[in-house]
C-alpha cells in the first residue's frame, strides 16, 4: 500500500480543468529570459539518519517533519506509527558527515495507534505539546514530557485527516482537514474540543489536503483541496472564503505562508505557485521537480526566501522565491533492490533559525533522513 496515493477521485478531481483559469505563462517566460536564477547558496550534506532494518519498504516512509518553534527539537511521523523526537544539537558532528541510526539518534519516540499524516507543535507550549492527524481520522495532542496523549477528537467520521495546524491568533484553537471534504476548527476549552467552525470548500466535497493558519498572527487560514483550488478563510467569520487561489491543474497538496500576505501552494501537477493573498493573483510558478501521484512535502524558509520540496525522482529541490527554476537539487540514494521503485523524497522541513546560514531536513520513502547545512556564498 502506497504511503501517499494520488488524491484524485472521480467525484473530486475534475476531468476537464478549464485552461482559461491557468495564469498566463508569458510573465514567467519573460522573467526567465531577463535573468537566470543566481546560485547564492552552497548546501552540504551533514547528517544521514537511517535504520538497520530499512530495506526500502514503504512502511518506513517519513510523511512529516517538523521543527519546534525554537529549532531545538525535531519531530517526524509517518507510516511506522511512531512520533520520533530528536535533539537537534546532537545530530550535527563538525567536519564530517554523521551517519546515525534512528534508534541511537532519536531522543525518544511515542507509538501511535494509526499511521500519521500530519504533525504540528502547539504554539506557546514551550516544545512540550505536539499535535498529530492520522489515517483513522483522529486528531491527538501528546504531552512530550509525560509522553502520553492529553487531548483527542474524532469528528471526521473516521475519514483520514491529511493535515492539522494551530491558530497563532488564538493558539488554543486548532484546525484539521480530511477526506470527508471539511476543514474543522476546534477548541479544547469547549466541551472537550467540540467543533466551533466547519467549512466545506468544495461543492463536490473534495478532500481537504492541507491546512495552515497565518503564522504571523493574522486572521487568515489557508486550505488546499483536491478540487485544484486553495481557499483563504477569515477565522472570525468562516461562512465563505475571502480568497480563492485557482491555477493548479490537479489537487493542491500543500499550502505554506511565506510572509504575512504571500502563500505558496504545491499541486500534484508538478509545480509550486506563489500567490498574493490580497490581490488573489499568481506571482510566480516554480517547476523542475516531479510530482504526479504522491505527497512530496513543501516547506518555506521565510528569512531566506527559500522554498523546498521533494520529488518522485527521489530528489530534494530548493527554489529561491525570486525565480521559477530550482537553485539546488540533491538526489537520494535509490531505495530497494535494483529494478525496484527507486523511492521518492516524501517530506521536507526548514529550520527557521539563522539568516546567512540555514538547515534543511528531508525524509524519504525508505525512512532515511538527511540534514543539509546551507551557507550564503560570498560574492566579491
Amino acid at each position: 500500500m502506497n504511503k501517499f496515493p494520488t488524491h484524485s477521485h472521480p467525484q473530486t478531481e475534475p476531468q476537464n480543468p478549464n485552461p482559461h483559469q491557468e495564469p498566463n505563462p508569458e510573465e514567467n517566460e519573460k522573467e526567465s529570459e531577463a535573468e537566470k536564477p543566481r546560485r547564492e547558496w552552497d548546501f552540504t550534506l551533514s547528517t544521514v539518519i537511517s535504520s538497520s532494518a530499512a530495506t526500502g519498504a514503504v512502511s518506513n516512509t517519513v510523511g512529516v517533519i517538523e521543527f519546534d518553534p525554537s529549532g531545538a527539537l525535531l519531530a517526524t511521523g509517518g507510516i511506522a506509527r511512531k512520533i520520533r523526537v530528536y535533539d537537534f544539537k546532537t545530530l550535527l558532528i563538525e567536519n564530517e558527515v554523521a551517519v546515525l541510526d534512528h534508534n541511537s539518534a532519536c531522543d525518544f519516540c511515542i507509538c501511535t495507534p494509526a499511521k500519521l499524516s500530519s504533525l504540528r507543535w502547539k504554539p506557546g507550549s514551550g516544545g512540550r505539546v505536539v499535535g498529530s492527524g492520522d489515517y483513522d481520522g483522529v486528531v491527538t495532542e501528546y504531552d512530550l514530557e509525560r509522553r502520553v496523549p492529553v487531548f483527542e477528537r474524532d469528528e471526521h467520521g473516521g475519514r483520514r485527516v491529511w493535515s492539522m495546524d494551530y491558530s497563532h491568533l488564538d493558539p488554543v484553537l486548532g484546525g484539521s482537514g480530511s477526506d470527508d471534504g471539511t476543514m474543522q476548527m476546534w477548541d479544547p476549552r469547549c466541551d472537550g474540543g467540540r467543533c466551533v467552525a466547519r467549512v466545506q470548500p468544495s461543492v463536490g466535497r473534495s478532500s481537504v489536503c492541507c491546512v495552515e493558519f497565518n503564522p504571523f498572527g493574522g486572521a487568515l487560514v489557508a486550505v488546499g483541496c483536491a478540487d485544484r483550488k486553495a481557499y483563504g478563510y477569515d477565522v472570525r467569520k468562516m461562512a465563505d472564503p475571502v480568497t480563492v487561489f485557482d491555477g493548479h491543474s490537479r489537487a493542491v497538496s500543500y499550502v505554506r505562508f511565506l510572509d504575512h500576505r504571500t502563500v505558496v501552494t504545491s499541486g500534484i501537477d508538478g509545480c509550486l505557485k506563489m500567490w498574493d493573498t490580497e490581490d488573489q493573483g499568481p506571482i510566480r510558478t516554480y517547476k523542475g521537480h516531479v510530482n504526479s501521484r504522491r505527497f512530496v512535502g513543501l516547506s518555506a524558509w521565510r528569512r531566506g526566501g527559500l522554498l523546498a520540496c521533494g520529488s518522485e525522482s527521489n530528489e530534494v529541490f530548493v527554489y529561491d522565491k525570486r525565480w521559477g527554476e530550482p537553485i539546488w537539487v540533491h538526489g537520494f540514494e535509490p531505495a530497494g533492490e535494483p529494478g525496484c521503485d527507486r523511492g521518492f523524497v516524501s517530506s521536507v522541513c526548514w529550520r527557521q533559525e539563522g539568516e546567512d546560514g540555514c538547515t534543511l531536513v528531508a525524509g524519504g520513502s525508505d525512512g532515511v533522513l538527511q540534514l543539509f547545512e546551507g551557507k550564503r556564498k560570498l560574492f566579491l
